[in-house]
């Protein structure tokens, strides 16, 4: 895979995990300063990190499976534990919604990229 599509990916799937924390936090009239943000983002960024070494994502970084399925599935479980240890808010309605929206980004955006690549293949062969 070229270089360029990884760093594509990296970059779509952090800033759709920062996307889901911004939302978040202005749908509970929580602040906007910096460190509330972060300390939420932060779970959820590193288990996107380690998600994508344990997919080897730099491979496939496109791919709905495994990265896609596997960066989604490393972030939600190991952002709540993170956020477990940390001491933030582990409600099971807030997995669930995190888990949803979670899996509409990181892997939405891949499903989506692949229909694209799929379409624009049967019209220029």
């Amino acid at each position: 895979m070229r270089p360029r599509a990884v760093v594509l990916a990296t970059v779509i799937d952090a800033a759709l995990i920062v996307l889901f924390v911004a939302i978040g936090r202005r749908s509970h009239d929580e602040d906007s300063a910096l460190v509330g943000f972060l300390t939420t983002a932060w779970p959820f960024l590193a288990g996107a990190a380690i998600g994508w070494l344990a997919a080897r994502a730099w491979r496939r970084p496109l791919a709905v499976w495994p990265t896609g399925v596997v960066v989604w599935a490393v972030s939600v479980v190991l952002g709540m534990l993170l956020r477990a240890v940390s001491g933030q808010g582990v409600q099971p309605s807030f997995v669930i919604v995190t888990a949803l929206v979670l899996a509409a980004f990181l892997v939405g955006w891949r499903a989506l990229s692949l229909l694209v690549a799929r379409t624009r293949s049967r019209r220029h062969p």
